[in-house]
This record gives C-alpha cells, sequence and structure tokens, in this order.
C-alpha cells in the first residue's frame, strides 16, 4: 500500500497515475468474522464489547463490477451501525451479506465468512469499472453510504423506496474502515477541499441522515420559526440537526446529558437547552411500565424555555427511552420524526395523545442520492461543519467503537485508515481558515 500512500501524498491527481499504480492482492481492514457471531449469547447489550469482535485483518482485493469504483481510503469514522455489527445486534449482518449473494454473480461477492465493516470514507479513486464515466482515478471523493441496485421502478422517485436498497458497510460488505473500499459510482461525492481527509470522512452517514429526516420534504419539511425538540444534541447524528435547525430559522430546543454537552450546543448557538441528567427525568417506572408525571414535567420544561410552545417537531432517534416522552410534549398536529432507536426498537408510547391530537409519527432511514448530495453541498458550503471530537488509527477501531457504544463520544468519532496523521488533505487553506473555529468546535471535547 505505500506506492498508493506516497502518490495520494505527493498531491498528484492526474489520472495516469492512479491507473498505472499497481494494486496489492491483499489490504487491512476491519472485520468480524461469521464464526464468532454468537460470541456475545447470555451477554447484556451494555457488556458487550466490540474489541473482542472487531478485527484488523489482511483480506483479498475484490474484484470490481461494473457501475463501481475502488477507493483509497485515507479516513473513515464510527457510527452507531458498526457498533451494532460488532455486538450482532439486534441480528448478525452475515444474514444481509446472504441475501445480498444471492441476487447476481457480482453479488456474490459479498458473502464471505467476514465483513468489512465501515459506512463512512474520504479517499483517493483507483480504478473505475465498465460503465463509469462521471469518475476518474485520482480524484478525490467522500462517499455516502446508500447502495442501490436501481433496477426496479419503485426507487425512481425515492432511491430509498428501492427494494435492493442497503445501507454500504453495514448491510454490504467492503466498507470505509478499511485501507480500500468499493462503492458504487453513484456513493461518490466531491470532497471538500477545506477539510482534512478525517473531517472530510466524518459528515457523510450521520450528515445526510439529520439533512432527510429533519429538512427534506421525504422528512419532517422544517420550516422557519418549527420548534424543534433534538435528542442528543451534541451527538453524532444531533450535532448535525441543531446546525441544520439555526440554519433554517427554526428553534432548536436541545437535550444533552450534561453540562459539559450544553456548552457544545451553546456554542453552536442554541438558545433553549435541557441537562436531562440535571433535571433527573425518568421517563420509565421501571422496565414495563413508564411515568407520565416524568413526561409532563418534561413538557413544561420545553414550554419555559420556549415561551409556552410545545415542539412542531421531536428529532427522535433514542427509541425506547424516549419515544413516550416524545408523543407526549408534542404539538397536536406536530411531527415526530424517527430513526435509529438506539436505546432499543421496541416504542411504546400513549395513543391517546397521538390520535386524539392528531400528531404524526414519521419514520426517516439515510437519505436518497440527491439529499445526501445536498447535505454534502452544505458542508463544502461551509453552512454545516464536521462535528469530529476524536480520532483513532485503524488498529484501534474496537475501542473507538466501544466509545460510541457506551456514549463516551461527542459528535462524529474519527478514524485514520491510510492517512498516517491527523490534518492532511487540505486543498483549500483560505476557504479553512475562514472557519476554522467551526471545524475545530469538537475536538478535544
Amino acid at each position: 500500500m505505500q506506492h498508493i500512500l506516497d502518490a495520494i501524498m505527493s498531491g498528484d491527481r492526474t489520472a495516469e497515475t492512479y491507473q498505472n499504480l499497481e494494486l496489492p492482492d491483499t489490504y487491512r481492514a476491519v472485520t468480524v468474522h461469521k464464526d464468532e457471531q454468537n460470541m456475545f449469547e447470555g451477554v447484556a447489550t451494555r457488556d458487550k464489547d466490540p474489541r473482542k469482535s472487531l478485527h484488523l485483518d489482511d483480506v483479498p482485493l475484490p474484484e470490481l463490477a461494473p457501475g463501481e469504483a475502488l477507493v483509497a481510503v485515507m479516513a473513515s469514522a464510527i457510527n452507531y451501525n458498526t457498533v451494532w455489527t460488532s455486538i450482532f445486534e439486534p441480528v448478525s449482518t452475515f444474514g444481509f451479506l446472504e441475501r445480498y449473494g444471492r441476487l447476481s454473480e457480482y453479488t456474490k461477492r459479498h458473502d464471505l465468512p467476514y465483513h468489512v465493516v465501515g459506512s463512512d470514507l474520504a479517499g483517493v479513486v483507483l480504478r473505475t469499472g465498465p460503465g463509469v464515466n462521471a469518475w476518474k482515478p485520482g480524484q478525490e471523493v467522500v462517499a455516502h453510504c446508500l447502495s442501490v441496485e436501481l433496477e426496479s421502478p419503485d426507487g425512481h422517485d425515492d432511491t430509498m423506496m428501492d427494494p435492493q436498497q442497503r445501507i454500504w458497510g453495514f448491510e454490504t460488505n467492503f466498507g470505509g474502515l478499511a485501507e480500500l473500499a468499493i462503492v458504487k459510482s453513484n456513493q461518490l461525492m466531491p470532497k471538500p477541499g477545506h477539510l482534512s481527509w478525517e473531517e472530510a470522512a466524518s459528515p457523510g452517514l450521520v450528515n445526510s441522515t439529520a439533512y432527510r429526516q429533519l429538512v427534506s420534504k421525504n422528512g419532517a419539511n422544517m420550516k422557519q420559526g418549527d420548534v424543534v425538540l433534538i435528542w442528543g444534541a451534541s451527538g453524532g447524528l444531533g450535532s448535525y440537526a441543531t446546525q441544520m435547525a439555526l440554519n433554517g430559522g427554526a428553534i432548536p430546543v436541545c437535550v444533552v446529558s450534561s453540562p459539559e454537552k450544553a456548552e457544545i450546543v451553546r456554542s453552536l448557538g442554541a438558545e433553549h437547552i435541557i441537562d436531562r441528567s440535571a433535571e433527573g427525568y425518568k421517563f420509565w417506572k421501571d422496565e414495563h411500565n413508564q411515568d407520565p408525571k416524568e413526561w409532563q414535567r418534561f413538557g413544561k420544561k420545553i414550554r419555559e424555555l420556549t415561551g409556552g410552545e410545545d415542539p412542531d417537531i421531536v428529532f427522535e432517534h433514542p427509541g425506547r427511552e424516549t419515544f413516550g416522552a416524545s408523543v407526549y410534549v408534542t404539538r397536536k398536529g406536530g411531527t415526530i420524526i424517527t430513526c435509529a432507536s438506539t436505546s432499543g426498537y421496541m416504542h411504546q408510547y400513549d395513543n391517546r395523545y397521538l390520535w386524539m391530537n392528531l400528531k404524526n409519527i414519521k419514520s426517516s432511514h439515510f437519505a436518497n442520492y440527491r439529499e445526501a448530495f445536498e447535505a454534502n453541498r452544505l458542508i463544502d458550503k461551509g453552512l454545516i461543519h464536521p462535528t469530529v471530537s476524536k480520532v483513532y488509527k485503524l488498529e484501534d477501531t474496537g475501542q473507538a467503537a466501544l466509545d460510541v457504544h457506551h456514549n463516551l463520544h461527542q459528535g462524529k468519532v474519527g478514524v485514520l485508515t491510510l492517512a498516517p496523521e491527523e490534518g492532511l488533505g487540505v486543498s483549500d487553506e483560505e476557504k479553512r481558515a475562514k472557519y476554522l473555529t467551526e471545524i475545530n468546535r469538537f475536538r478535544g471535547i
């Protein structure tokens, strides 16, 4: 891999240089192993340790299929789907790979006894397969994680509706937590020149997810003046939702879990902040019963901050722990927009507050091609900024995933793959200088 890294570090981006680079037979990649998918049986979710299941292996370089690109990955990032993959919850991802492998001769490549994980990347194109015209070797790129076959009419209005829609690196193989990755060419987007490799890699999944969930007509369709309740407002997903709410003229009410996290969202420009730990909210009396009085107390706090207004939109992603409260506090006719369910998928709520108050529960999952492009454009324009707080080396991916699993992180956790150190890859220093404070806001927190 060293000759590939040397070419990238030289700054040469001519297509001929990269077309003529010899490709290695193997590359280093973070994997889970199929023969270990039952290793955590009987272990409580919180006690499942990604450091035990995530391996750094040398894996064979797969054949490149039509419509695909091979990318030298300079940096990647940790998302909750890598945590779920590593602890084999709610299901083992090898079932996804087996089903995908039955689709065609080319998808058989994905059904392997190991799964290369990771759904973010920033890097340089090395090769393109037959039928790829928009991208050339040597181009600097980031990738969104939507993998779609687009052979069904169902997906042509909204690619997320395609029956063969998958998340790359989670429901497909050859993901971004590796020195090389294979993506469909329509996953590629231009790398913002004012960002380093790790900064450019980090927004992809969560930024696009927040865009569809909050801004898009396919999500909550947020408008100016909307009161938006944002759970986990300093986290990977919430930090982008907070920025989008502020940019879009909405009024975010940011829920965090510590004074330190409150300071982070305050620095973003948020004024209405609820520290749920300081307030001591306990939405569940026990494992089976929620406490409506706590919903009421939470709703009263929101009204105190907003001058008596309830949320028009609740940006929901914790799931089980918070969903009953979310449904309760939403204004009449308002929308609970939900994805992820990081605290549990089995949501419970009192339907009287939904049904009799004409509220809406709407689902959202990642983003379609256009939404992902628009979300990346906001990054490139300096309207939304990366929220990288900490960066790990590839061999420490297990620890990075453990931090996210235990919610010890702020913003996004980056991973250096081929990049030898942080801060590399910036090509537009003038633009970077303009936004440096915003780019570094989460660093070291």
